[in-house]
């Protein structure tokens, strides 16, 4: 029996709802909400509050989109982006985010305490900030569990603070005010640059990713209900303050909210816990951000150890004890505070150029089970940055500059640049250090991409080949139209014959719109020539994975065919063979089967074809079918049950059908026949052919596809699993 993971412990409200809601309802809530009130009215504040929550809910938006495509592990944000875009982007985004964590339990504490002070103040603002950082550090090395439930008990608190709130006294003689009354050297904007880093408290769920029981639900589910519930009380406490206290007092008066209470005591109890709420959250997940760049070799791997503990990242929570002690012993950095903010906006835009970026580049492996599009990633991304600079231009250069330095000292690696023409220049450069990068990095599953070599012959006679081509490069893959002249390259009758053939495919594919290649070769004999080419076709890391061949009527071409199958196998290349009906064509593009004969073998590739197909307009609401035949009909669940495992672990949706012969006599032919003769599309897999029975193999193909409509065959060579 599996065992669950020792560190997998909070669900979606303990791990991800609990601590967003603590940080959004913070500081800016009690103090500083009657002050935007005041001076944008209630319009313009309920736009500030509006537009800020909407630049959050796309952001919260792409990461959970991000979180519900991939395994998440320890590192949050971090993790997200490092694993989209690399350990330099993410080191250059972690490294200052974990400081910037790090740096926030200091200052959220150093408010508690002031706000202690200016009721009692005779005590000491450094011993104050001291003793509850030694408390909240001893807290977090406990462990998250013990902290979480502290939460709990200052979310209890906070609850009261805002009934107290929202059950005070109602102002009869108070008419609302809807028009802004800008106090000097105020304007929207800059009230709004105020308001923003309220709302940037979503990816504190974020950073407790290791420890969830289920990232993948949790984090999207608790980030947006945390934001819808956080608005909808942002909202309502502008309109009771609006509508209850002079326009005066809510620009001056920073507790105001204690004048409409009906307990007043109860909101500056309010402040304390959200004050200490930001802190133990950004304590406990800081610890887990260093974590995790220690664990990927970006920092000394010291700082991942645990002492001991099975989940508690013990060192990393020493760490950020030592570094926030000593921010409190330096006193006031507010300019510092301004520079951290930007650190955090950061992190939120490149989480949504992550999620845009993914989505536009097109990887089979990014199949979110939450789909945004990318133009709501890239809003939010710009949404950020914009606001950054509305907040503080100073501070935001400065923290570009630093990621950046980071990013340059992670990466070590300085371009040569070489220039003709200025456009051909720029793309030849590109084009060389792509190729090179992508000849030095280490192939992984999940980047697994069509590269089709397409054997045409003259291409507009085969038209379907192209099409189907060009449904599996929907992906992103790539594509080469071949025509082999079968001739002597020496002799009179080849001269200009390649020039006019490769002419006539360029034409062909301007014609037709294609994102292909052309390529004519002459040969002397045409299986000899597709070994030859099959070889020696590709650059760098660009090298042909996938064949694709139409089936002839001609019985010795179908046995021909069967002996280059074995061939392409043995030089790593899966085959995909089409044969067409030319009446029924590709039908109403509804269906498509596929006929399942296990994982092992061709399964994932059939697999990944059919997701692929469906992602092309023509076949978007197509219906997929996984179609298995057993002998044994005590079989069927357990067979069922495995692939609609296989099929919720890659993210793809299909119907899953068992079928039970009559007799161990009963050909697959017929069953074949019965179950997919209507189908637009039917995929087969096939084993290779061995040497000799090539004519064999030709045969039974015909004596199944002849009984179907359009239908693929296919052979893959891959033995990774490319549906991760």
């Amino acid at each position: 029996m599996n065992k669950e993971h020792p560190t997998r412990r909070f669900g979606t409200f303990g791990g991800v709802f609990t601590p967003n809601v603590l940080t959004i309802l913070g500081i800016i809530l009690f103090l500083r909400i009657g002050w935007v009130v005041g001076n944008a009215g209630l319009k313009g504040a309920l736009l500030i509050i509006v537009l800020s929550n909407f630049i959050t809910l796309l952001t919260g938006l792409s990461l959970s989109a991000i979180s519900t495509n991939i395994e998440v592990k320890t590192g949050g944000s971090y993790y997200l982006i490092s694993r989209s875009l690399g350990l330099e982007i993410g080191g250059s985004i972690g490294i200052p985010l974990y400081l910037s964590q790090a740096i926030s339990v200091a200052f959220y504490i150093i408010g508690f305490s002031e706000s202690i002070i200016s009721s009692f103040p005779f005590h000491n603002l450094k011993l104050i900030s001291s003793i509850v950082c030694i408390i909240f550090g001893i807290i977090a090395y406990i462990g998250a569990s013990f902290a979480i439930k502290i939460q709990y008990v200052i979310l209890s608190i906070l609850s009261l603070s805002l009934i107290s709130f929202f059950a005070g006294p109602v102002n009869p003689n108070i008419v609302i005010n809807y028009t802004s009354h800008y106090t000097e050297g105020y304007t929207f904007w800059k009230v709004f640059a105020v308001f923003f880093p309220a709302v940037t408290g979503i990816m504190t769920g974020v950073s407790m990713s290791g420890d969830l029981k289920n990232p993948s639900k949790s984090i999207p589910r608790g980030t947006l209900l945390s934001i819808g519930i956080t608005f909808l009380i942002y909202i309502f406490t502008a309109y009771r303050l609006s509508s209850n206290v002079p326009v005066n007092l809510l620009i001056t008066d920073n507790l105001v909210m204690k004048r409409i209470s009906l307990i007043p005591e109860l909101i500056l109890v309010g402040v304390w816990a959200s004050t200490l709420s930001s802190a133990l959250g950004s304590i406990v997940a800081a610890p887990r951000t260093l974590q995790a760049l220690s664990l990927d070799n970006i920092l000394p791997r010291f700082f991942s150890l645990k002492l001991g503990s099975k989940t508690e990242p013990r060192i990393g929570v020493i760490t950020t004890f030592l570094i926030a002690i000593f921010i409190i012993q330096l006193g006031n950095l507010n300019f510092v505070a301004t520079i951290i903010t930007m650190f955090f906006l950061n992190t939120y835009g490149m989480v949504n150029f992550t999620a845009g970026f993914e989505k536009m580049v097109g990887n089979p492996s990014y199949r979110p089970k939450l789909k945004v599009h990318w133009i709501i990633s890239i809003l939010g991304a710009f949404g950020c940055y914009y606001t950054m600079f509305l907040i503080n231009a100073s501070a935001t250069i400065i923290a570009i500059i630093i990621s950046y330095g980071i990013f340059f000292l992670l990466e070590r690696r300085s371009l040569n640049q070489v220039w003709g023409d200025v456009r051909s220049g720029i793309w030849f450069e590109l084009s060389r250090f792509a190729l090179l990068k992508l000849e030095s990095t280490p192939w992984s599953p999940k980047n697994w991409r069509p590269n089709i070599m397409v054997f045409t012959g003259l291409p507009q006679y085969r038209r379907p080949l192209t099409l189907l081509a060009e449904w599996l490069s929907k992906g992103k893959g790539l594509i080469t139209l071949f025509q082999i002249v079968t001739g002597d390259i020496n002799s009179d009758s080849s001269k200009g014959m390649k020039e006019i053939a490769y002419k006539n495919i360029k034409q062909f594919i301007k014609e037709n719109n294609l994102k292909a290649f052309g390529k004519v070769e002459i040969v002397k004999e045409f299986t000899e020539g597709v070994r030859v080419i099959a070889q020696s076709h590709g650059i760098g890391g660009l090298n042909p994975n996938v064949t694709l061949f139409g089936w002839s009527r001609e019985p010795l071409k179908q046995t021909n065919l069967m002996s280059l199958v074995r061939d392409l196998v043995r030089l790593k290349k899966s085959v995909l063979i089409l044969k067409f009906d030319e009446k029924k064509e590709f039908g109403n593009h509804k269906t498509i089967d596929i006929w399942w004969g296990g994982k092992g073998g061709n399964g994932m590739m059939m697999i990944l074809i059919a997701y692929l197909i469906t992602l092309n307009s023509l076949w978007r609401r197509a219906k997929i079918r996984i179609l298995m035949v057993i002998d044994n009909p005590k079989g069927t669940d357990k067979a069922q049950a495995n692939i609609k495992r296989l099929l919720e672990n890659a993210r793809l949706n299909a119907e899953v059908k068992i079928l039970t012969r009559e007799s161990s006599e009963q050909p697959i032919e017929e069953v074949l026949g019965k179950l997919s003769h209507n189908t637009d599309l039917t995929i087969l897999g096939t084993a290779v052919p061995e040497k000799g029975n090539e004519e064999k193999f030709a045969k039974r193909i015909e004596n199944m596809v002849k009984l179907t409509r359009t239908t693929l065959i296919v052979r893959s060579t891959e033995t990774e699993d490319i549906l991760i």
